[in-house]
């Protein structure tokens, strides 16, 4: 039986029936919603309109990747999803009835969190709900924007709502309103990129007895009990298996979902002796496409509404949660009269690049996934068939790249190293994680980075700038310091003795500097702050 979710009740239109925010996130779904407590958080008063009164049916979004579950740590989610989720690392590819390989997301230890946590996207989007309104979010349900009229100080809504209609003016309007953006299309904003001719099943399916698959991602091409297609699956809480059938494009939607269709496949699949539930059905068609530009004045695109990728590869959730986190501080710093409206220009230039990494990544392994001509799956199969005995064949099998977070490398916003740095991680990229101790007790250090500019310090004595927090980071156990007893936050930064790191709001890496002066650092900030993208 399917879950059960919330619902929400629908506030009333404003007496007037007239209003004005200074922020409005249309969508309150796992973008908006992730949008919305990042800013409350940061403390800019966040309206939400959604047309619905409850989080997402179906798992959709269930595979959340390291970077992702590091962001949801920063926003105070982080132990929850790892507490609930299926923890995961190990993927394996089969060719017909043989294992051709199997690989490891993260054989490095030292991390808080996994490679992979599988979680349905309504247990997020419902913590996140509670988490917005702990933050004092205004979350307005069932209130529908049916006209959108954008300008150069911002956006003019006309709202509808059970209890009448209103209109509301937004300084700063964020569409998170999803692949199908009501704000999107309005504007007359169109995609680019591809549809590909293919469909996929998935199927939520809650399975009672016992079955031989562990918590690890399993992709078939051309399985027996599917010949001459492509299976994958992926376990979930509460015995809920996600299980996506590739039907191709002849497939008949309407025919390909009746419940008795859809058991019949899971039943070849399983086996007769394994007795199992239907969840939720829904059938896809991938697509790999984005906007021009993702800031249009004071409109702001995230997530689905900006840019589409194919579910292979988790890219789509995960791609909208970091945008949300990108754009969410450079916001908050531009509304507080902290930095000029073009810093908001870096959101376009970082995470265009991030879709387009995401798109190529996305298109490759649809292309492998569903070739489309006999030469092309000539191919393919040959390469499955050398990955079973030689390596240098895995590398070319794509069942999906699994969502790596962007390396922002080309970034107007980073600075270039102040002073000859060793190795490590270089600007523009997220800040690694590694086990430290403080005072004595396990801890993590990105538990104490983001949120604000911070500059982390590498066994030096420092100079303090205004308005910049220092983190002490020592090779020996100092008072007041993190102790980095492993030694793997300095291999990870590739840290000289004295060296320092300049680390964004949202945990990205913005400068090094191998003998910090205070001069340059504080340089470094305004430069950042005031002489961004123009």
């Amino acid at each position: 039986m399917p879950r059960a979710n919330p619902t929400y009740a629908a506030p009333p239109p404003p007496a007037s029936g007239q209003d004005h925010r200074r922020v409005v996130v249309v969508g309150g779904g796992l973008v908006g919603l992730t949008l919305a407590l990042d800013l409350a958080r940061q403390g800019v008063a966040v309206t939400v309109l959604d047309e619905e009164d409850s989080v997402s049916s179906g798992s959709r979004a269930i595979c959340f990747a390291k970077r992702t579950l590091e962001i949801y740590g920063r926003l105070g989610l982080g132990a929850r999803m790892l507490e609930k989720g299926v923890t995961w690392k190990t993927g394996r590819v089969f060719h017909g009835d043989r294992q051709a390989y199997e690989f490891d997301l993260l054989p490095e230890a030292g991390h808080e969190y996994p490679a992979f946590v599988n979680l349905q996207q309504y247990y997020v989007e419902e913590w996140l709900v509670d988490a917005c309104v702990a933050a004092g979010v205004d979350l307005r349900w069932r209130h529908a924007v049916t006209a959108v009229a954008p300008d150069a100080t911002g956006a003019t809504l006309a709202v509808a709502t059970p209890g009448g209609a209103y209109t509301l003016r937004a300084d700063w309007l964020l569409a998170c309103d999803g692949a199908r953006s009501f704000i999107r299309r309005s504007l007359g904003l169109a995609f680019q990129g591809q549809v590909f001719r293919d469909r996929f099943l998935i199927a939520d399916v809650v399975i009672t007895g016992d079955v031989a698959f562990p918590a690890e991602r399993w992709f078939w091409f051309d399985p027996p009990f599917h010949p001459g297609q492509s299976v994958l699956l992926h376990k979930q809480p509460d015995d809920i298996w996600r299980i996506d059938f590739q039907l191709g494009w002849d497939a008949d939607p309407e025919v390909e979902t009746q419940p008795a269709r859809v058991r019949a496949r899971v039943a070849e699949m399983l086996g007769p002796l394994v007795p199992f539930e239907l969840e939720w059905v829904s059938l896809y068609t991938f697509r790999c496409r984005r906007l021009d530009r993702f800031v249009h004045d004071r409109v702001i695109f995230a997530g689905d509404s900006a840019h589409q990728v194919s579910p292979f590869g988790a890219r789509g959730g995960n791609g909208g949660v970091q945008d949300a986190d990108n754009v969410a501080w450079k916001l908050a710093a531009t509304l507080r009269g902290e930095a000029t409206p073009t810093l908001l220009a870096s959101y376009d230039a970082e995470r265009i690049a991030a879709a387009e990494e995401n798109i190529l990544h996305s298109t490759r392994a649809t292309d492998f996934i569903t070739p489309k001509t006999p030469a092309a799956r000539a191919y393919r199969d040959a390469v499955l068939d050398l990955a079973e005995g030689h390596a240098f064949a895995r590398a070319m099998v794509n069942s999906g790249r699994l969502s790596r977070p962007a390396l922002l490398a080309d970034s107007p916003l980073n600075a270039p190293d102040d002073g000859p740095w060793p190795g490590g991680a270089v600007p523009g990229t997220p800040a690694p994680d590694a086990p430290v101790l403080r005072d004595g007790r396990p801890d993590w250090l990105l538990r104490h980075l983001g949120g604000d500019f911070s500059l982390l310090v590498f066994d030096a004595v420092w100079t303090p700038v205004p308005g910049l927090r220092a983190v002490f980071v020592t090779a020996e156990d100092t008072p007041g310091a993190l102790w980095d007893h492993a030694g793997l936050a300095a291999a990870r930064y590739g840290a000289p003795p004295g060296g320092a790191v300049l680390i964004r709001p949202d945990q990205h890496i913005a400068a090094r500097f191998a003998a910090p002066r205070p001069d340059a650092v504080r340089a470094a900030l305004a430069a950042f702050m005031r002489e961004t993208v123009t």
